[in-house]
């Protein structure tokens, strides 16, 4: 097999993905571990941990459904929880529709899987920057962007639950949870909607703070999303 034929366009897109994934092992390895901690912290065995990073890959909603379960919450509340956190996923699979919707179905299910923050953002820019790419290099690029963070992902996870066996409790290692999530959302805040939004998720989530399962927590993020939707509709109408 001569070298021509080796390097198809497929191939190439496919480094070019893993070229660009590379740099954010340097978040994903360190935010994994801390799950793994804070999770065994929790009380979750090896077994539900990994099953947790798994299945899911998305490190947001698996620290709020953490802290839903921490809070001994029903099952609906967690998977609430998650799946509010986790909305962005759906807008990142319908601008994904006009790139890859004709890819096989066995592709559109490994993009679904694979389909977080970081291979998404770099591929929409890609597939954006070069209209021209095929169906097979798109799909390549994107599994490619995913490929170094997704074992990771797993890996340090798994550090993470040998790491917290270790820790003792007087650690108090809960108090991580709300710090990531401050670290998550605060550089999120770049608009009025955005700031008005995060002002009211805190207000109501402090007055609101003695209802039984996370029920304020879910309560905060609807008044937040509802703040900013009306902050935005404001913003338009005032710009006319």
């Amino acid at each position: 097999m001569t070298t021509s034929t080796m390097k198809t366009p497929a191939t190439s897109a496919y480094w070019a993905g893993l070229r660009d994934g590379a740099p954010f092992i340097l978040v994903a390895a360190p935010f994994a571990m801390v799950f793994g901690v804070v999770a065994t912290d929790a009380g979750l065995t090896l077994a539900q941990v990994m099953g947790f990073s798994v299945l899911v890959i998305a490190g947001a909603s698996q620290f709020a459904a953490l802290q839903m379960m921490v809070e001994n919450a029903s099952i609906a509340f967690v998977l609430l929880a998650a799946l509010a956190v986790n909305l962005r996923m759906a807008m990142y699979s319908a601008s994904l529709v006009p790139h890859l919707g004709a890819a096989p179905l066995w592709q559109r299910a490994c993009v679904a899987y694979l389909n977080f923050d970081q291979p998404y953002l770099l591929s929409i820019s890609r597939y954006e920057a070069r209209p021209a790419m095929t169906v097979p290099e798109r799909f390549a690029y994107f599994v490619g962007a995913a490929t170094p963070i997704t074992p990771l992902w797993f890996l340090m996870t798994y550090v993470g639950v040998v790491a917290g066996k270790s820790i003792s409790d007087a650690w108090a290692l809960d108090f991580i949870m709300p710090i990531m999530f401050l670290a998550l959302v605060a550089p999120m805040v770049k608009s009025l909607a955005h700031a008005a939004a995060a002002a009211v998720s805190v207000s109501v989530g402090l007055l609101l703070v003695g209802l039984p399962s996370g029920t304020g927590l879910l309560i905060a993020a609807g008044a937040a999303m509802l703040t900013g939707a009306l902050v935005e509709v404001w913003l338009e109408k005032r710009a006319q």
